[in-house]
């Protein structure tokens, strides 16, 4: 194929993708991603022009004053920027799905390139690529003479990051295909993530007393952070000031080897993605013949069979998937934290005297924020499944009051450990802190599965668990959710204040017992309307959740 025909496929997915954003903003959902998406880009961008000032100051003040070496610090803080926050921070990543075009007759170059093109408009390529033009601008007002060398240095260091994390994302994907490795990924990742939370108890620990080991350590780090992708394309443009040109082009050239070897192992996935794999495919079970009984459903006492069906159905699915389970004894992990970490410094001040009583009431919280994702888009995972509960003889207020059911039989699961975590770890708390917390949760959960119940109808998001990297939840909803969460909890918050300003937790409770008596009726009438909204959503609903 020519290249003015990849040119030609480029220049029509483009306008595709172009007319799509168009006939997307003729919708009341286009819209309202439009704007969500708008606030995320402008805070985003506050972000990136912050980035771009320090990138700028650091690294003119490095070569400045004849240490281009330290130009490691800012190369490697965009380097595990541009690799970790994809990961870190899903909800923004709005990377549309490149597989979809493989329907189309695209040529293979093609196809690799929109893939590359797709995750440079990446928030974390962007955002990176401010960074590394921040370092060239600041090494270049520094030395004006280094800025050819520097700009073909950044731009190899870009091209890196980029193959870099597409690869990651592409094999992660390929792992995920089977559901047992789905599952050691999840609970390896959330374990991950909640590595970060030991950071600051181990400075402080350290920030103690002298430790001699830390200078050893630290030399050994330098000499080790100078043989990988960063290193190399700090040692590039370091060695020129100095006279090393060799030494600056090797440092180039291996950095050239590594992305060519990297951009190799993304070809050999994309590539057999490209000639028809389906990811989804695994071999068959044998049928063994096998002789069941008849079980019988679930009964919930005082609710319908079609509600306790439901809740069966959710029970089950979560009771299937580890790194669900797993988010169980988050909040128990949180309180080991606070209790051996930073909680355990402040819980000896004076100010902080009643922490113990607030222990509970955070894990709480806790509890009812791990449960976001679940609950504001409560039919994501249900995928194709949604046409079973239109062609079902149900009404869908029964379908959405089974999966509360569930929200709320996960949170009160939770709470009992939290509780039996904080006897264990602080004390019993007070009667009253139990009382008050549950006339809390009996306030925030309604307002919670009412917003939820209302944006998994208005704004759904099929969640595809084998895929890495990519935004789960619509954007709208992301921001809808964070929004009710700061409100719910600011004003929890405000109300045990008042509580401990007048020294009587039964106050808080009476507030929260007001506040549930309004919060309950706002979830009933919700509910009640839920079947009209259904119908009127479907074509909506089941265009997003049944797409292949």
């Amino acid at each position: 194929m020519k290249s003015d025909g990849v040119h030609s496929q480029l220049t029509a997915i483009a306008d595709l993708r172009w007319r799509m954003f168009l006939n997307g903003l003729r919708t009341r959902r286009g819209k309202m991603e439009l704007a969500s998406r708008v606030i995320v880009a402008s805070v985003l961008a506050i972000g990136g022009v912050g980035a771009f000032a320090l990138a700028i100051g650091m690294s003119w003040f490095f070569v400045s004053d004849g240490r281009p070496e330290f130009l490691a610090i800012p190369m490697w803080s965009v380097f595990l920027f541009w690799q970790f926050f994809p990961v870190m921070a899903s909800a923004f990543t709005n990377n549309p799905d490149s597989s979809e075009l493989l329907r189309f007759p695209l040529t293979y170059r093609a196809y690799f390139l929109v893939r590359l093109a797709y995750g440079y408009f990446d928030p974390a390529s962007a955002l990176g690529s401010v960074g590394l033009l921040g370092v060239l601008i600041g090494v270049s007002v520094a030395r004006p003479s280094l800025f050819p060398w520097t700009l073909l240095v950044l731009l190899t260091f870009a091209v890196f990051n980029l193959v870099l994390m597409q690869m990651i994302f592409a094999w992660i994907e390929r792992w995920l295909a089977q559901r047992r490795t789905r599952e050691i990924f999840g609970v390896l990742f959330i374990l991950f993530m909640l590595s970060f939370q030991f950071i600051g108890p181990i400075a402080g620990r350290l920030s103690k007393g002298p430790h001699p080991e830390l200078r050893r350590d630290l030399q050994i780090a330098v000499r080790v952070q100078a043989l990988l992708p960063p290193g190399f394309a700090t040692d590039a443009i370091a060695q020129i000031p100095r006279g090393h040109l060799l030494a600056a082009f090797t440092s180039l050239l291996f950095l050239a080897m590594l992305t060519l070897f990297v951009g190799l192992l993304l070809h050999i996935r994309i590539r057999a993605q490209f000639r028809g794999e389906n990811l989804n495919e695994t071999a068959a079970r044998p049928k063994v013949k096998q002789t069941q009984p008849m079980q019988l459903g679930w009964r919930l006492p005082g609710f319908s069979q079609s509600v306790a069906a439901v809740f069966e159905k959710e029970m089950r699915y979560l009771g299937r998937s580890g790194p669900m389970l797993l988010t169980l004894i988050m909040p128990i992990f949180m309180l080991l934290i606070f209790r051996f970490g930073a909680m355990n410094a402040l819980r000896h001040s004076p100010s902080f005297a009643r922490t113990p009583d607030m222990a509970f009431p955070g894990a709480a919280a806790y509890s009812l924020l791990v449960l976001t994702n679940l609950v504001y888009n409560s039919f994501g995972g249900d995928g194709g499944g949604m046409q079973f509960f239109y062609a079902s003889p149900i009404d869908f207020r029964h379908i959405l009051l089974g999966k509360n059911l569930t929200h709320a039989g996960v949170l009160l699961f939770n709470l009992a450990f939290a509780w039996i975590a904080v006897t264990y770890l602080y004390g019993a708390p007070h009667f009253a802190v139990t009382v008050a917390t549950l006339a809390g949760l009996l306030f925030a959960a309604p307002l919670n599965f009412a917003a939820g119940n209302l944006l998994s109808l208005y704004s759904p998001k099929k969640r595809d668990f084998s895929t890495f990297g990519r935004q789960n939840v619509s954007q709208t909803t992301v921001l809808v959710s964070f929004g009710m969460q700061i409100v719910i909890v600011g004003l929890g918050a405000a109300i045990f204040a008042v509580a401990h300003y007048y020294n009587d937790l039964w106050i808080a409770a009476l507030l929260f017992l007001i506040l549930a008596a309004i919060s309950i009726p706002i979830y009933v009438v919700i509910l009640r309307r839920l079947d009209k909204v259904a119908v009127e959503r479907r074509e909506s609903l089941l265009a997003e959740l049944c797409r292949a």
